[in-house]
């Protein structure tokens, strides 16, 4: 019988992406946190526990060491809605299969399960769990199969699934692996779980395999929140939901009481984060339950951070595609729960400080507290031609009654073993390949851009963007949260670090700003010719004209308030 207590462990993680769940950077998933705590619950001590990420292990050559030398590697990974990703590249099969190899001691791989990791990310191709040479494959929680192998001296467990008891000491007991993240601390943001399973059965979704909601106590979310502030974290995510309205009742009505103390303790024990995020909400609830609904919104959009998006699963506005999949509202329904989000959380910090209470002093020229997304998925049974034109429709809908979209997700279904979806899905997105791509180029055109105009006009100041690349002599990064928007800044700055950016142009689904405030007499030619109404020949006299006392008159025409300021 081996000794917890003498274990060295190597955690390595390959990325998950869920349909409630992220697990890319500069987000962690709750995996390898809950897995960490699951060894210490077994008596592994925290300090031979050893995490490191893909790209880690592909950027330094001598971490492999730490998993060749482990008693135990447990590799953690799998995609279920695959995307593009700019933080973080997710594991492939050979990378993998060299994990297992390398490892002198026992290894075992989990992840996302029962609908397969297949081949890593090669999305729907071959989505059959191949053990890629690993001596335990945990087909169930790979957190409580860490648990249950430890405890029996890496001799085996029995496959199955953590209760919340479990993770009520686990998720505590593992705050301190995101010490370890390369982001760790600044640009890091955690994915927090406060239930799974969903009380629908939509045709695609793989959330239903994990059965009926299963909610956390606030409490336990509460003190996870504490553990991993103390670790320094700032950035938080509630994204582990199915429908974050349903939170604490009965998987379908909401209960505003409990995200009142949900989201009110994260506050109390947490008082200096700087983001607060959700991701799904379900618009069926709004629909059944409206009053009920908008008092669960208020809560949210008083204690969130600014740029907050409700991901909407409208799935499809063609009611032929809604009949044959299962699918919970109609068009009609979508956009009535797409007002009253845009009625009760649509509000910017600043507006009415009166009716709408918010943590820190706020501005009216911020991102609002929270909007709508919504997430269109094609490849679905029943799809025809004038699907297309009714999704189209739709969002012309939403935006000629004047209201915000955060974000519009379009994308093609994956065919995932136990879903109504794993006959039909891929050859219905094949054959629609060509029309779905003109379709969301039109979208992109004729909807994102003047959508993107509305939710983030220029003036709009964006707080903390972090710089990740360079491209084309500009400096491109984006705010930690929910679907952040790309921002690309004119010239090459200094990666890695965090700055304010006043919002002066729009592309599809990404924006153009410059450093706010702009120091008139230090900035250069492009960043203020980037300010609307400032052309080169406006910009040319600013810098010749140096040094300038106030900005007033320097730019007839032209209220340079809103962007920059002189010292």
């Amino acid at each position: 019988m081996t000794d917890p207590a003498d274990l060295d462990v190597t955690l390595v993680d390959g990325y998950v992406d869920e349909p409630a769940h992220f697990g890319v950077p500069p987000y962690i998933s709750t995996y390898p946190r809950y897995t960490a705590g699951a060894l210490v619950d077994a008596g592994v001590p925290a300090s031979q526990i050893t995490y490191h990420t893909i790209d880690e292990l592909r950027e330094e050559r001598r971490r492999w060491a730490d998993v060749a030398d482990a008693d135990l590697l447990i590799y953690i990974g799998g995609m279920t809605v695959p995307g593009k990703y700019v933080g973080g590249t997710p594991a492939e099969p050979d990378e993998v299969r060299e994990l297992a190899w390398t490892a002198e001691g026992t290894s075992l791989m989990g992840g996302p399960i029962r609908f397969g990791v297949g081949e890593q990310n090669e999305g729907a191709s071959d989505m059959e769990r191949k053990d890629l040479d690993f001596d335990f494959l945990a087909m169930a929680d790979v957190e409580a199969a860490a648990y249950d192998l430890v405890n029996d001296g890496l001799e085996g467990f029995e496959d199955r699934y953590r209760d919340n008891a479990e993770v009520d000491r686990w998720a505590e007991a593992g705050a301190f692996v995101v010490e370890q993240h390369p982001n760790h601390p600044d640009y890091l943001i955690c994915e927090m779980e406060t239930s799974r399973g969903c009380a629908y059965r939509c045709s695609f979704c793989t959330e239903p395999m994990y059965g009926d909601p299963d909610f956390r106590a606030p409490p336990s979310v509460v003190s996870e929140v504490d553990a991993l502030s103390d670790h320094g974290v700032k950035h938080f995510r509630l994204g582990r939901q199915a429908d974050i309205l349903a939170y604490g009742g009965d998987g379908e009505a909401p209960n505003p009481d409990a995200l009142r103390q949900l989201y009110g303790g994260i506050r109390e024990v947490a008082p200096d984060l700087e983001t607060l995020h959700l991701d799904n909400m379900n618009p069926v609830t709004i629909v059944n339950w409206p009053e009920e609904s908008k008092e669960a919104i208020r809560v949210i959009a008083e204690h969130n951070t600014p740029g907050d998006t409700a991901a909407f699963g409208l799935e499809s506005a063609d009611p032929v595609v809604q009949e044959q999949n299962n699918l919970l509202v109609t068009a009609d329904e979508c956009l009535e729960a797409v007002r009253i989000v845009n009625e009760v959380g649509g509000w910017r910090p600043g507006d009415d400080p009166d009716d709408a209470p918010t943590f820190g002093d706020g501005a009216a020229n911020r991102l609002p507290k929270l909007l709508p997304g919504i997430n269109l998925v094609h490849g679905l049974q029943g799809e025809r031609p004038e699907t297309y034109e009714h999704n189209k429709e739709f969002l012309q809908r939403v935006y000629d009654e004047g209201l915000m979209l955060r974000r519009i997700n379009i994308r093609q279904v994956m065919a995932f073993e136990g879903t109504e979806m794993a006959e039909t899905g891929a050859d219905i997105a094949k054959e629609h390949k060509k029309q779905f791509k003109h379709y969301k180029r039109e979208i992109r055109e004729e909807v994102d851009n003047p959508m993107l105009k509305r939710v983030v006009p220029t003036g709009t100041v964006l707080e903390d963007v972090f710089l990740e690349k360079h491209e084309d002599g500009k400096t491109f990064g984006r705010q930690l949260g929910s679907y952040s928007l790309l921002v690309g800044i004119p010239g090459e700055r200094e990666l890695g670090r965090a700055i304010d950016v006043v919002v002066t142009d729009h592309g599809y689904r990404s924006i153009t700003g410059v450093p706010y405030p702009l120091d008139l007499n230090e900035a250069s030619m492009d960043e203020l010719s980037a300010i609307p109404g400032v052309g080169k020949q406006t910009a040319g006299d600013i810098v010749v004209n140096r040094p300038h006392e106030t900005v007033d008159g320097v730019a007839e025409n032209v209220d340079l308030g809103k962007y920059a300021r002189t010292e």
